[in-house]
């Protein structure tokens, strides 16, 4: 196959290092110090036993071998043979160093990118692609390990062998250094004419890597390869990484031959000068102006002159590598997270019972991408920037969520419930306005305390590829087998655990898929139950339930929900009917506010959306449909199951009992091979 003519994407490669990032890294350095100090003392010891030694061979040939004394042979040549050994222990003890000192540097940069982009908020990561997320985090910081390793072993050690080289021939011969000299800047230039091409290519390698990288992640995940197979789209896919792949290839050989470029000028430059030394000390030594020992240290010395020469040159491209590396990593740390803690947040306090929830003038709209994300880390380019949004996402929304009351939230898609869930937690913050917890404003707070508070299910609930056990205890990591089984029982999910071979040890699988919605969305009520918040928001967290797996989980939360403030989004009307509070989002606004037999007297927006969908469910059942009812009305009589669920308030919530009948069986089959999805 022909490569393609290739040259570096300029949207990518146009960018190039900022100034001061160099700087950036001599921080890191700081608690390296003592391993520095020691790894330049030891480059510089070796690299005067790599000297010395030419020189001793000019004393060996001229005063030992010359004038027949067996006495300086052997002499020297036992000194030459112990620096030998003296300078592998020091190689040695050069590769420990700065072996030390590189992963060191790149073990604190690469912990403090990845807490700086957990701190990011949720729009980041809806903007950035996963793939060239995670190639900052793995293929910028090994590349810039590998050029900081190089770095330091071999740009340090060249530079004093470079100083050393010369003392020793300029006492030699100053003539013969003279003319060694001349061709000097003939080293340098090759690397400048090189140099500004490689930090191009080495940008658009990396940018392509993140490329492949994000296309991997996407597709080789299970719903991506299921969308892939049903759409048969698998040739697609393959042409479509088969480009990137090229483009990497293409990449990678310009790259390679122009460094091999600079490697063989370099090395054509070095022949030419040892061949001029040769002759021009060849006829000297005719001439009796100096011994032959002094000419074979010369030439000793000139292939070490010019060696280091060649590795400075070289270490050009490691430079730009580790720079480019570093200067995509700080272009991480430079985006400041939206949502930050002010130095004197305090936290939430804890008083045993539910916190109330208010909005008080709240408006709010999304983030610009500049304000969140980075361009290269998002593939698609679009051809010019994004038009911005007019007008709010929200706008002057003031409600009050009671204190351990169910409130709900119901309204057209795209009406902005989601939205409002998302400020509570404080995900966002609000354009204008204040949102309220307990009279506290939340960007008051500490965020461990708010987190620690508030508990979210979402409608696609997210599982870890890790066991049933470590996806419950991740909401708390010290909680008890006993506990993450009276949480699973009120999550109604106990059944099909206790029925797998491995119970809590069963893994998942990839984002949980090896259960099916309804399982998973219960293991997902099971851990926000074992987090006993003293506040909770689902998010439809019931839309992936069948109408038996439904009731039964709508019982469980009945109780599960008594006491605690709890904001629900449902899009099933039926599912809301004994909810202390349903709001009517319409519009980035609330419509209507009420119970909902006073919504339905209204005869407005909430009654139209509830006749609608009784009239579907009447036309496609044949008769009307009976709502099934969420949310704490009144007391709740206890289950007969034994064990308690802790609510926020200073006794604890019994769980509730099991739905009439044993649970049905479950999805996943006991030998661990899931079955089809429903």
């Amino acid at each position: 196959m022909m490569i393609r003519a290739v040259g570096p994407d300029p949207s990518v490669t146009k960018q190039k290092i900022k100034a001061g990032t160099a700087k950036r890294i001599t921080p890191y350095t700081r608690p390296y110090r003592v391993s520095i100090f020691l790894l330049l003392l030891i480059t510089v010891l070796n690299a005067a036993i790599i000297v010395a030694t030419p020189v001793l061979f000019k004393y060996l040939i001229d005063n030992g071998i010359a004038k027949g004394d067996s006495d300086v042979v052997v002499g020297i040549s036992m000194a030459v043979g112990g620096l030998a050994i003296l300078g592998t222990l020091l190689g040695f003890g050069e590769a420990w160093y700065s072996a030390r000192v590189s992963e060191g540097l790149v073990y604190e940069l690469r912990t403090k990118v990845f807490d700086h982009v957990q701190r990011q908020p949720l729009a980041f990561f809806t903007r950035a692609q996963t793939g060239a997320l995670v190639s900052r985090l793995n293929a910028d910081v090994v590349g810039a390990q590998q050029a900081l390793t190089s770095l330091l072993s071999t740009v340090v050690s060249a530079a004093f062998t470079l100083l050393f080289v010369l003392a020793a021939m300029f006492y030699l011969s100053w003539q013969i250094t003279l003319i060694s000299l001349i061709v000097l800047p003939l080293f340098i230039l090759p690397g400048k004419i090189v140099g500004s091409r490689l930090q191009r290519l080495m940008r658009s390698q990396m940018e392509k890597s993140a490329e492949m990288g994000a296309l991997m992640n996407e597709r080789f995940n299970v719903t991506g390869a299921l969308l892939a197979k049903l759409y048969g789209r698998p040739s697609r896919e393959t042409r479509q990484f088969s480009g990137l792949a090229g483009k990497a290839r293409d990449l990678g050989v310009v790259a390679a031959i122009n460094g091999k470029m600079l490697f063989l000028s370099m090395a054509l430059l070095s022949a030419l000068a040892t061949a001029a030394v040769f002759g021009v000390g060849g006829s000297l030594v005719i001439d009796g102006a100096f011994q032959i020992g002094t000419l074979v240290a010369l030439t000793t010395l000139l292939t070490r002159l010019f060696g280091p020469i060649t590795q400075l040159s070289g270490a050009q491209a490691n430079v730009i590598t580790a720079l480019v590396s570093f200067d995509r990593l700080f272009e991480i740390l430079d985006l400041k997270p939206l949502i930050s803690e002010k130095p004197d947040a305090i936290a939430l306090p804890r008083n045993g019972s539910a916190p109330d929830i208010t909005f008080e003038g709240v408006s709010f709209s999304y983030p610009a991408a500049a304000d969140v994300s980075l361009a290269s880390l998002e593939s698609i380019a679009l051809p010019m920037p994004e038009r911005a949004k007019n007008g709010w996402t929200l706008r002057d929304l003031s409600f009050r969520l009671p204190a351990g009351k169910l409130t709900a939230l119901v309204g057209p898609s795209g009406a902005g419930k989601t939205t409002i869930t998302h400020l509570v937690p404080r995900l966002y913050d609000p354009g204008e306005g204040t949102v309220r917890i307990d009279g506290h404003d939340l960007r008051d707070l500490t965020l461990e305390s708010l987190y620690d508070t508030i508990g979210v299910v979402t409608q696609d609930a997210h599982l870890f590829h890790a066991t049933i056990g470590d996806n419950l205890r991740y909401a708390r990591p010290d909680a008890t087998e006993q506990e993450m089984i009276d949480a699973c029982k009120a999550a109604q999910i106990w059944g099909l655990i206790e029925a797998l071979p491995d119970g809590f040890d069963t893994v998942v699988g990839d984002r949980g898929y090896r259960l099916s919605g309804g399982e998973k969305q219960r293991v997902a009520m099971a851990r926000l139950l074992l987090k006993a918040p003293p506040v909770v928001v689902l998010d439809e967290a019931t839309a992936h339930l069948d109408s038996e797996s439904e009731a039964a989980l709508q019982r469980a939360l009945d109780i599960a929900l008594a006491g605690r403030t709890s904001l629900v989004i449902a899009h099933r009307l039926s599912t809301v009917r004994d909810a202390d509070q349903i709001l009517v989002i319409d519009d980035g606004g609330v419509r209507e506010s009420g119970t909902h037999e006073e919504l339905l007297a209204r005869d407005g927006l909430y009654a139209e959306l509830y006749r609608t969908q009784f009239a579907r469910k009447s036309s496609a059942n044949g008769q009307a449909a009976v709502p099934e009812p969420v949310g704490p009305r009144g007391p709740h009589p206890a289950g007969p199951m034994g064990g308690a669920f802790p609510g926020p308030g200073p006794g604890p919530a019994p769980f509730p009992g099991p739905a009439s009948g044993p649970y049905p069986g479950p999805r996943m089959m006991p030998g661990g091979t899931p079955p089809g999805h429903g």
